[in-house]
């Protein structure tokens, strides 16, 4: 069964409306509601008192009409009570003030005070429903580290901290050496004189930046691993386990792949706009997002929050045209989501999301987003067996949690963003409208043709060998700037020579390096095939010295014209890619086509601003067909209205 719904919230409206909105979801043509993770308060009013009636008659009614439920655990939003009874759950901020009660996700992770209470209202809330037929799922928490929430600064992470290194290494001298302390006088006679990286002057150490991030990653993923396992133990057999991922992933300071490792699908938040914004992130962004959630399971996954309405807790952002949500929706369906929820079915008119517009607004209207979202449910219940298919792709871009939170430890250029320079690399794919699978750098990809490695500056020996292995065996590797640059202890090493580990593989060494911005653009000068094609690159530039590569692109400004700047090099049966900035579309994507063409990888042609992908099942091919931009576009002799979206059967 494809699941289609909305998330409802019969908590917020008058009791005697809840048989007039069920009846409305369920001309929607939904099976399922999303409800309850905000609702602690109302099981819970007073410790230790579980009231769980109001849901009961919940369900009662959401059984009378034939519906599904996903319930979420209530713990992103924990009652006054227990704020005031025991202020240490409160989590603080980088200048010591605490997070005081009144927003959400409030509560810090090493709270062993919050992980009691929250483990005892999630197994009471389970436990109630475990032979609840009608609820077929459980999402765990809300969003985890969403809006900053996944970082403390308390005495409790302080101390947690301290224990945490202490038993990662060996002795304080031990990590003295790795972190170089001796630097600046920073040298430590006990893990409890170590800080946690609150402002001071200048910087931290690096090393301690770093491993903070991973302590905050242990510290999210532990608290969501704990409730995952409480539920576990106390659900039905029908029902399923997931959490919902919220955007900005490579913001985050978790490490999501290992997050939702217990659970038993993928479950993404999608909001392509939001408030404040004035227009949509771009497509590719939007399609990246998709790729990598399906990506942390290697699985299809579903989407419970879909956008409808526009969005804006006190800044409002721009309004999804007519039938642009309803084309994110099919993007969603094509890159991979096999179950979709939209956000919200009613916006609220009261608290902080009055201005989180839904299917239906505050005046009740079923207007023009209700019959876009009814069309949409019509419409895809069909692809159901599609929908499930497993989506084949050739092409994988790399990521790793360690190498971006190294970079958020040293930007290096001022106008450095991880996510800008992943998008750079995945867009020229994209383009090609090839499948394209975003997974952590640890995963097996030796079943991939073409590898992508966006600034990879932190590499270990075993990264290094898979990656020549890889491209021995025939595939193709593109890196960009500043790759091999630290171990995994966030250092350089002395005496390598850069790019270090996979020098050998690029057929390059990196003699000079400069740190430009997104203005301060160089020119480049093409070789061979690339001649024609205008080059610049932004934000960074390695200078590099071809050793057995071949020179695609020279840097062409006065001083450097002797160095190059883009190069290939061919390593037994495969080809690696040394791209040593910040390098503008035109060559990524006349490389990207080279590439795709000499590794036999199907793509296909489309305008710009309309994406075409292709899912197979029963030997039977399909494109789902989007158009992006606001203007009439065409394809395989179709014409697409403004924002259109439909799958075509070839």
């Amino acid at each position: 069964m494809t699941y289609l719904g909305v998330d409802y919230y019969p908590e917020h409206w008058p009791k005697e409306m809840i048989d007039e909105d069920l009846q409305g979801i369920k001309e929607l043509g939904a099976n399922i509601v999303r409800i309850g993770e905000f609702a602690w308060h109302l099981m819970e009013p007073e410790e230790g008192q579980f009231d769980f009636s109001y849901f009961d008659h919940v369900l009662d009614k959401v059984k009378e009409q034939g519906l599904n439920v996903m319930f979420g655990t209530p713990t992103a939003t924990f009652p006054a009570w227990l704020a005031h009874k025991e202020p240490s759950v409160l989590s603080e901020d980088e200048n010591g003030q605490t997070r005081v009660f009144g927003g959400r996700r409030q509560y810090c992770f090493n709270s062993d005070v919050y992980r009691e209470y929250a483990g005892r209202i999630t197994r009471k809330l389970v436990e109630h429903y475990s032979s609840e037929e009608a609820i077929i799922s459980w999402q765990i928490d809300n969003e985890f580290g969403h809006e900053g929430s996944d970082m403390c600064y308390c005495d409790q992470c302080h101390s947690k901290f301290q224990q945490y290194l202490a038993e990662k290494y060996s002795s304080v001298e031990a990590l003295n050496e790795e972190w170089g302390t001796i630097f600046w006088g920073q040298t430590y006679n006990d893990f409890s004189e170590i800080p946690v990286p609150k402002p001071t002057v200048t910087t931290h150490n690096p090393s301690l930046k770093l491993e903070w991030a991973r302590f905050r990653s242990f510290t999210v993923n532990s608290f969501t691993h704990e409730m995952t396992e409480i539920v576990r133990e106390a659900k039905g057999s029908h029902q399923d386990v997931t959490t919902n991922v919220s955007g900005g992933f490579f913001d985050k300071w978790f490490d999501h792949a290992e997050n939702v490792k217990p659970m038993d699908y993928v479950s993404y938040d999608n909001y392509p706009v939001w408030g404040g914004l004035e227009k949509p992130v771009p497509p590719e962004a939007i399609a990246m997002t998709h790729d990598f959630n399906r990506g942390l399971k290697d699985q299809n996954y579903w989407i419970v929050e879909e956008l409808m309405g526009a969005q804006g807790h006190d800044v409002i952002g721009y309004l999804p045209r007519p039938n642009q949500a309803k084309m994110w929706s099919y993007q969603a369906f094509a890159h991979g989501c096999n179950n979709l929820l939209y956000f919200r079915w009613r916006g609220m008119t009261k608290g902080a999301e009055q201005f989180c517009y839904g299917v239906v607004d505050h005046d009740n209207v079923y207007g023009r987003k209700y019959k876009e979202v009814q069309s949409l449910f019509t419409d895809i219940q069909q692809y159901e067996r599609l929908l499930e298919s497993r989506i084949e792709s050739e092409a994988a871009v790399l990521y790793d949690y360690d190498n971006i939170w190294s970079w958020r430890s040293q930007i290096q250029s001022k106008d450095f963003d991880f996510n800008e320079e992943l998008l750079r690399m995945y867009r020229p794919f994209y383009k090609r409208n090839i499948p394209i699978d975003v997974i952590p750098a640890d995963r097996d990809f030796s079943q991939y043709k073409v590898v992508v490695v966006p600034v990879m500056q932190m590499m270990d020996e075993s990264l290094a060998e898979r990656l020549r292995s890889f491209a021995a065996g025939g595939g193709t590797v593109l890196f960009s700037f500043r790759t091999g640059l630290k171990g995994k202890d966030n250092n350089l090493r002395l005496g390598e020579v850069l790019p270090g580990l996979v020098r050998d593989l690029t057929g390059v060494r990196v003699e000079e390096i400069e740190s430009l911005t997104k203005e301060h653009a160089v020119e480049l000068k093409g070789e061979g095939d690339f001649a024609q094609t205008s080059g610049t690159v932004s934000v960074w530039r390695d200078l590099l010295v071809a050793e057995t590569a071949e020179v695609l692109y020279h840097y062409q400004d006065q001083f450097y014209e002797n160095y190059a700047a883009v190069t290939k090099n061919e390593v037994g049966k495969g080809s690696v890619y040394y791209i040593g900035g910040g390098l503008n579309e035109a060559p990524l994507d006349q490389m990207a086509e080279q590439i795709l063409e000499e590794r036999e990888i199907e793509y296909i042609d489309s305008p710009e601003d309309v994406e075409v992908y292709r899912r197979e099942v029963d030997d039977t091919s399909y494109l789902f067909v989007m158009n992006h931009s606001p203007y009439v576009k065409s394809f395989d002799g179709r014409q697409l209205q403004p924002y259109a979206s439909e799958i075509i059967k070839k």
